[in-house]
């Protein structure tokens, strides 16, 4: 494991708040919004997750077998224990946060370990469930190394990047993930980074 947490010791030391917290608007109703160190606990989070979520590999089609899906995933469903109480407390601060705009709380959270620069995921956007039709949000925690989220638009037009830090929020609302797709690619070079995806209810 090439992540070394002692470089992140300052995120430990910052409390969970929306003081720092900047929206970016995007096209037909899409918008991000970024926070820098936002987790606390990061490093004690990151170990959390490397050792106590029950990874898994996925499997999928590709022409005429199955290959395996270039990251570890877990989903925590409702009911679930987080591996770390900073993670609990980071949902309800979302849910409180948010909720006014979204109308509903973070229920689930989407765990994939990103082992090395060879792990990644394709172009996507969450519309299995209700973000095939509303707007909803989802919120991404990072730790461990950096790695970039890219977005496109669907249909074409001009893409951006966004790189997730040790302790960062990158939220996606409105419309994103409908109107947009996103991505993190693989890279040359990378350690190991785990993102956390809180979602509401019946979106995936």
């Amino acid at each position: 494991m090439d992540f070394q947490s002692t470089l992140f010791a300052p995120s430990q030391a910052r409390a969970a708040d929306f003081v720092d917290l900047e929206r970016i608007p995007l096209s037909e109703g899409a918008w991000l919004e970024v926070c820098r160190d936002w987790l606390p606990q990061a490093d004690e989070v990151f170990e959390s997750l490397v050792t106590q979520v029950p990874w898994r590999t996925e499997r999928r089609a590709m022409y005429d077998r199955l290959v395996d899906v270039p990251r570890l995933v877990y989903t925590y469903m409702i009911g679930e224990e987080l591996p770390h109480p900073a993670l609990t407390s980071a949902r309800d601060s979302l849910s409180a946060h948010y909720e006014p705009e979204l109308g509903e709380p973070f229920r689930t959270a989407g765990c994939c370990y990103y082992r090395d620069g060879r792990d990644s995921v394709a172009w996507h956007g969450d519309t299995i469930g209700r973000g095939l039709t509303d707007d909803t949000m989802v919120a991404i925690v990072s730790v461990g190394d950096p790695r970039r989220l890219h977005l496109r638009p669907r249909g074409g037009g001009e893409s951006m990047q966004i790189e997730m830090g040790h302790g960062d929020l990158v939220v996606m609302g409105g419309s994103c993930q409908r109107t947009w797709e996103h991505s993190v690619p693989k890279v040359a070079h990378s350690g190991p980074r785990i993102s956390v995806q809180f979602r509401p209810l019946n979106v995936f």
